[in-house]
């Protein structure tokens, strides 16, 4: 049995194959196109789906698409009506796309199916439509390793459902209840990443890097004002000082004098107020998370929670909920986004619509694979690739590559790493990253700055090997997905000077806290990944080389992208990225490229090249 899972037309649109109740392959349209946050109809990542288990378009026994376009119209019609005459403008903006496109989004998908495909087969007859909500719960169950579990789905919105507790036994899933459009915990979340300058369903994790460097001195403004939270979690939102029912932007003038002026321009310097905001709403997205869990542990009894959602992407509040210890077990789907919902469609309908049976293999970690699920390349492939670029490369044995790189890692070099399949979801896990050691003062704004050419402020995440993650941080569990944030142990931090104590905001930013500076943020925490050799023989071989030349079993691990670019996909998409950063050692495959031996004619002006957002 094979079904394939879509998701598109919003935002990062992505394909999902599953046979027999297996993921075997997924990906996101952007790394394909690279158009970030691409939302158009994911031919490539379908064409690359089949491909990779060598099936053809006559044997896809389904194809189900994410979530239900009448019911997202009906909530738009409704909104208008609610609102009307004032929601008129948003509503005669959103309608003509409607009309000719979103609403007959059936024939648009069976047209886009046998242009990409030909018209031999009747796709109508094999398409079918899931719920967003059920099918983020669905990709946060089904490739859990958990007989049973409550699943939390939280996100802005998707038809009508906002926030949703579902409960999962076997290959059963069952809704049992949810909160609706308007009231959005990732809407609340998006209005403050308006409001304080950055670009919505793109910005909210610079809000969450930021929220450390302020302090949450408007948390209780927003909760006698925004939201009311109710003791089991549930909450309403205020719309009164929103626009995105009526207009179209997030936030109102109402908005604006609540919080004492007009949201930053995105050219305008940062200031602590919005520092101040983002811990603010930081802090109030923890309490409802939290409070959500104490109510679903109360009322269902169970012990393992699921997570998935666009909120499920906030590794802060998940740091948090792991350490209250609500839960006995937590597991967060990592395409925890839209992307993620082409995983729950697929499994939605092998699982709840036709009862297949669901095995839990208590030898594997989880049904996702480590998210290695994308495109890899032959190392015949990647010195093709490499020479009709222009590439000056070397190629060498698995061990002398670890040894090479790992010895490249302790000269402080910037290291782009493309290695095996590409990851599935936003986080670059050890497979395409940008790696550098986590012991080095200077390698956070060496990499903002002339690596990402991003702001200042942001954070890097550390891989660690995961037999010595609890020496390096404070926890003691998987976390494969860089989703669960915990604080560096206190035998690892450096004490700070009464001087240094006294610093604001961004002024705390060259402190080194720890003896992993790079990946320490400024309030002791870091985003975890933890390496396993089940999953990534080569990165955890590559670490532990690391830990053997220079004592540390962490690096420095972020996403093998520039600003405004999605993370690299071939081995050329990698060579570019090097010609265009201040990257200095490369390893694609078995070949590595270091900067000085490339021709200089080929640097990119990436600072220039792309749209920054």
């Amino acid at each position: 049995m094979k079904i394939l899972g879509i998701s598109a037309y919003y935002h990062d649109s992505a394909a999902c194959l599953v046979v027999d109740g297996e993921v075997v392959a997924a990906a996101q349209e952007e790394r394909f196109t690279r158009k970030k946050h691409d939302q158009a109809f994911p031919s490539n990542a379908i064409n690359y789906c089949l491909t990779e288990v060598g099936c053809t378009p006559a044997d896809i026994d389904y194809v189900v698409f994410y979530d239900k376009p009448f019911l997202k119209f009906e909530r738009l019609l409704e909104t208008y009506l609610a609102y009307a005459p004032v929601g008129f403008k948003s509503f005669a903006t959103a309608l003509p796309v409607w009309l000719t496109d979103k609403l007959f989004q059936k024939s648009v998908i069976t047209g886009a199916l046998k242009n990409l495909w030909g018209k031999d087969i009747d796709w109508e007859a094999r398409l079918l439509f899931s719920e967003h909500h059920l099918s983020h719960a669905a990709s946060a169950f089904f490739p859990s390793p958990f007989e049973d579990a409550a699943i939390l789905t939280m996100d802005g919105v998707g038809e009508w459902t906002t926030t949703s507790l579902a409960i999962g036994h076997g290959n059963k899933l069952e809704v049992h209840k949810e909160i609706h459009f308007p009231h959005s915990l990732g809407l609340l979340y998006s209005a403050i990443t308006y409001y304080t300058g950055f670009k919505v369903n793109s910005g909210e994790y610079k809000v969450m890097g930021l929220a450390p460097y302020g302090e949450p001195k408007y948390a209780q403004l927003m909760k006698d004002h925004l939201i009311d939270i109710k003791e089991d979690g549930s909450f309403a939102l205020d719309m009164s000082y929103f626009n995105y029912c009526t207009g179209l932007t997030m936030t109102n003038e109402k908005f604006d004098k609540l919080f004492g002026g007009p949201r930053r321009s995105e050219e305008a310097t940062l200031t602590q107020r919005e520092m101040d905001l983002a811990a603010s709403i930081q802090a109030v997205t923890e309490e409802v998370v939290i409070k959500l869990a104490r109510g679903i542990r109360k009322s269902t009894g169970q012990t393992n929670l699921c997570l998935a959602g666009g909120v499920a992407l906030n590794c802060v509040a998940n740091g948090k909920l792991l350490r209250e210890n609500i839960f006995d077990n937590i597991w967060i789907q990592p395409a925890a986004g839209d992307a993620g919902g082409a995983v729950g469609a697929a499994l939605a309908a092998y699982y709840m619509m036709l009862g297949l049976p669901r095995k839990v293999d208590p030898a594997l970690q989880d049904g996702m694979k480590g998210s290695y699920l994308g495109p890899e390349f032959a190392q015949p492939d990647i010195e093709q690739r490499l020479a009709a670029v222009g590439a000056k490369f070397t190629n060498h044995s698995d061990e002398e590559i670890i040894a090479l790189t790992a010895q490249a890692l302790a000269d402080d070099k910037a290291v782009g790493w493309h290695q095996g399949r590409m990851e599935f979801g936003p986080r670059s896990l050890g497979a395409r990253s940008i790696l550098a050691d986590a012991r080095s003062p200077t390698a956070q704004k060496l990499l903002n700055l002339k690596v990402k050419y991003r702001e200042s402020f942001r954070p890097f995440a550390p891989s660690v090997l995961r037999e010595d993650v609890s020496e390096w941080f404070d926890i003691n569990t998987d976390s494969p997905y860089m989703l669960l944030v915990a604080d560096v142990n206190e035998s690892k931090r450096l004490a700070m000077t009464e001087d240094q104590k006294k610093l604001f905001g961004i002024e705390k930013l060259n402190v080194p806290r720890s003896e992993i500076p790079a990946v320490t943020h400024v309030d002791y925490s870091a985003r975890v990944q933890t390496i396993h050799k089940q999953t990534n023989p080569k990165y955890h071989a590559l670490v532990s080389k690391f830990k053997e030349l220079t004592g540390c079993p962490v690096v420095v691990n972020t996403s093998f992208n520039v600003r405004g670019e999605p993370i690299v996909c071939t081995p050329e998409d990698a060579f570019r990225c090097l010609m265009g950063t201040e990257i200095e050692f490369l390893v694609v495959g078995n070949s590595i490229m270091r900067k000085e031996d490339q021709d200089p004619a080929l640097k990119l002006d990436y600072k220039n090249a792309y749209e920054l957002d």
